[in-house]
């Protein structure tokens, strides 16, 4: 099973085994539509059921089942929630999920050269559009961090399958 990390659970919230759950997904509560979670424990990833969500506030509380008191809860605290990754939904062809795009390999198109310009590192999320965070490998031209957001003057092709991305972008930027 390949899983990807959707939230974050952070903090015990209550006595009766509640907790915080900082969501990753783009509206906040599509992070329970995933499930079965999963979690990283010292026995390895252990699979999470949850019986019981409600918005509180800003963000999450869920209920574990079977941790019904704060300090078996507070054991769940700091750990990444995962899922596997075919519980996604598809895409249309030009959309992309964030981690598709991390890890991929970023070529600009600049005053008609092609230059190789990092790896995705990751991605952030702005007022006005995401941004792409680059950082450069011994291939690319340098070993800077370069943000480029991620918009279509910019961002002109993505090719999963040969892993890259193509910009125009001045490479002096």
């Amino acid at each position: 099973m390949e899983t990807l990390v959707v939230g974050r659970i952070t903090a015990v919230f209550g006595i009766r085994g509640w907790v915080k759950v900082f969501s990753y997904t783009e509206q906040m509560d599509a992070v329970m539509d995933y499930q079965p979670w999963w979690v990283a424990t010292a026995q390895g990833l252990k699979q999470v059921t949850v019986d019981d969500w409600k918005r509180h506030g800003d963000g999450l509380i869920v209920h574990i089942k079977g941790i019904d008191d704060r300090d078996l809860a507070r054991a769940w605290c700091q750990q990444d929630i995962r899922v596997d990754k075919s519980l996604l939904p598809s895409l249309d062809n030009e959309d992309f999920y964030w981690h598709q795009l991390e890890g991929l390999v970023v070529y600009s198109h600049f005053e008609g050269r092609e230059i190789r310009l990092g790896l995705v590192k990751s991605l952030l999320e702005t007022g006005a559009n995401d941004v792409l965070v680059l950082k450069g490998d011994a291939q690319s031209i340098d070993r800077e961090e370069r943000l480029i957001p991620y918009a279509e003057q910019f961002v002109t092709k993505i090719d999963l399958e040969a892993q890259r991305i193509d910009v125009i972008w001045d490479p002096e930027f």
